[in-house]
């Protein structure tokens, strides 16, 4: 049973042989990243409008078990694409450490997972799962137009959000990023985890008793941060990680994420609400904040 499940996630051809390419990838090209998310950001500012118009701004539309259904799917979805990394990451640690050894450019695999090595090109396991976590971005795109039919809130917090962690998941693939592979393995856990405590709220069951959500983003944002301060000092001390123009891009990126979300946050715990406002305003305003 394991060697099979290791088989379909890190040892199919379709898998070792996978090579980021602009004519043969879907959705790999600057145009297809820029018309998508033009598209994604008037579609949803149309509906809004659209509702506004046509609806009291307290009615909300019923959706019945549609997001259930989607939060139930981006979980299972982010376990496999974590499960798949996982095993292709290990498998590539196996594959080219003699390589390190060689170059003396990373030492632990703990330094491969922070800083890839110069020269780092877009093709093999972990970039698969790289390429499979990007087309995932679209479904969870999907969240936006939810968010508007139940709770009739559209922020710009939300779109720019969604907009930039589908432009990041672009630029990994593109140049080969350092960080990456430890920066998805964080952001599908913690997917998994949060979008099944969605569906399992969504279905009836009980709610925990402190705001899970908004929890679980305050934990990813503190990893992620710490992982930035490792990439920056092996950048230096070690000569050199690849994709650094991008990773520097994507931290200032992130940068503005973190303002926005901390100011939630601050909100948040200015106002007294419920659990289930809370957690029901990040999704709203800051779905999937931060989740790299």
């Amino acid at each position: 049973m394991m060697q099979s499940l290791k088989y379909w996630l890190s040892e199919h051809p379709s898998i070792v042989n996978f090579r980021w390419n602009h004519t043969q990838s879907f959705g790999s090209t600057w145009s297809f990243l820029f018309a998508a998310i033009a598209v994604y950001v008037v579609a949803n500012i149309t509906l809004h409008s659209f509702l506004s118009l046509v609806l009291s701004k307290r009615r909300r539309v019923p959706l019945g078990p549609i997001p259930a259904i989607h939060s139930l799917c981006v979980s299972l979805i982010s376990a496999v694409i974590f499960a798949g990394i996982l095993y292709s990451a290990a498998a590539e640690i196996r594959d080219t450490r003699w390589f390190w050894l060689r170059t003396k450019t990373i030492s632990t695999p703990f330094q491969w997972f922070l800083c890839f090595p110069l020269g780092t090109r877009p093709s093999g396991r972990v970039f698969f799962w790289s390429y499979i976590f990007y087309l995932s971005r679209f479904l969870h795109l999907f969240r936006t137009f939810v968010t508007i039919l139940r709770h009739r809130k559209l922020t710009f917090f939300h779109l720019f959000n969604q907009s930039i962690l589908l432009w990041m998941s672009f630029l990994w693939l593109e140049f080969s990023q350092s960080f990456q592979v430890l920066a998805i393995l964080l952001a599908t856990l913690l997917y998994s985890v949060v979008y099944g405590y969605r569906f399992w709220t969504a279905i009836g069951l009980p709610s925990a008793c402190f705001p899970f959500v908004v929890n679980c983003q305050v934990v990813l944002l503190a990893c992620n941060l710490i992982c930035h301060f490792g990439v920056l000092l092996l950048h230096f001390v070690k000569g050199g990680c690849n994709g650094m123009g991008a990773w520097g891009f994507n931290s200032v990126l992130n940068g503005i994420i973190l303002c926005l979300f901390l100011n939630f946050y601050a909100k948040m715990h200015s106002t007294k609400q419920t659990v289930e406002d809370i957690d029901g305003q990040a999704d709203s305003s800051s779905s999937s904040s931060k989740f790299e």
